[in-house]
């Protein structure tokens, strides 16, 4: 699939979780945060704010595209984006689940062997 397949897909896919997230009660300029680098291809979800008295920043969702291959270096849904990306028609193989160990990846369903260097640049 073309890298600008990936980046349309990263970008809808963040798009709409930032419409479905809800804001805290308690909250204060609070508000989740899409930012869309195309240039460098990372892609993040955040949420900044305050609740009460408390200083709230975090990172739900980090997406870079490297090589050709989608890396997912954080994932805090509940659903994982792994699979939404693969229901969209991204092969498994496309997929690199970055936020486990490189030694750990072999042993999930989203695993390359050929490349297992693959995003060293």
């Amino acid at each position: 699939m073309a890298v600008e397949e990936y980046r349309q897909y990263i970008r809808q896919i963040l798009s709409e979780r930032a419409k479905r997230v809800r804001i805290p009660p308690n909250a204060q300029e609070y508000e989740l945060q899409t930012l869309f680098d195309s240039e460098h291809d990372r892609y993040q979800l955040l949420y900044v704010g305050w609740r009460g008295d408390k200083r709230d920043f975090g990172c739900v969702l980090y997406l870079d595209i490297k090589q050709g291959k989608i890396w997912i270096q954080h994932d805090g849904t509940e659903e994982g984006i792994a699979n939404r990306l693969v229901a969209m028609g991204v092969p498994k193989q496309d997929i690199i689940l970055a936020f486990h160990e490189p030694y750990v990846r072999q042993f999930t369903d989203f695993y390359d062997p050929a490349k297992l260097n693959a995003g060293r640049s």
